[in-house]
């Protein structure tokens, strides 16, 4: 089972960062300094963003590439994204750490680097890897509509997510009624 309190906000804060790159609408959310700031403060992550500049940007965006290409490949090549999960977890210098706090223990994967992009490569690809080893690859995946490459998720239940949001999962539902509609 995942842990609730650390992992689960942890893999958002790792769909929320490949989220920032939305190829097929030429979106990209992660292009200035302030943007990355902004990032940061929204997934309380504000004590990683001390100085931020230019190269902790590109930095950063080289992180979400590793992220979005596990979210990508872990479904269809589970071998291929467990290579991109331990790559990124040894550039990044991750060390996993067992913790105590109010009667429970959990492990948690930092970085002894200083650097943000260090501390979000050790947290959310150590989050993703969790996903894995716990649920399986195929929680990992991008959205079946057809006009949207956006990244999730599946904590669910059963395990049967297709689309990263209940708008996509609408816009599928009503494109096969016209389309069983329009045949008749």
């Amino acid at each position: 089972m995942l842990d609730a309190c650390n992992t689960e906000s942890a893999v958002q804060t790792a769909v929320d960062l490949a989220n920032t790159l939305m190829p097929i609408k030429g979106q990209d959310t992660l292009e200035t300094v302030e943007q990355l700031r902004d990032f940061l403060d929204d997934h309380s992550l504000a004590g990683v963003r001390q100085r931020l500049t230019r190269a902790d940007l590109a930095e950063v965006r080289a992180v979400r590439e590793t992220v979005r290409g596990v979210l990508e490949r872990a479904s269809t090549d589970a071998a291929g994204a467990a290579a991109l999960i331990n790559d990124g977890l040894r550039r990044s210098r991750a060390t996993p750490a067992l913790r105590h706090d109010h009667d429970r223990w959990w492990t948690e994967v930092t970085s002894d680097s200083d650097r943000c992009s260090a501390h979000l490569a050790a947290t959310t690809l150590s989050a993703l890897a969790s996903v894995i080893a716990t649920l399986g690859p195929t929680r990992l995946g991008v959205c079946a509509g057809p006009t949207c490459r956006a990244t999730f998720v599946d904590l669910s239940r059963n395990g049967s997510k297709q689309y990263c949001t209940r708008t996509c999962t609408h816009r599928a539902s009503v494109a096969a009624y016209r389309s069983r509609n329009s045949s008749n």
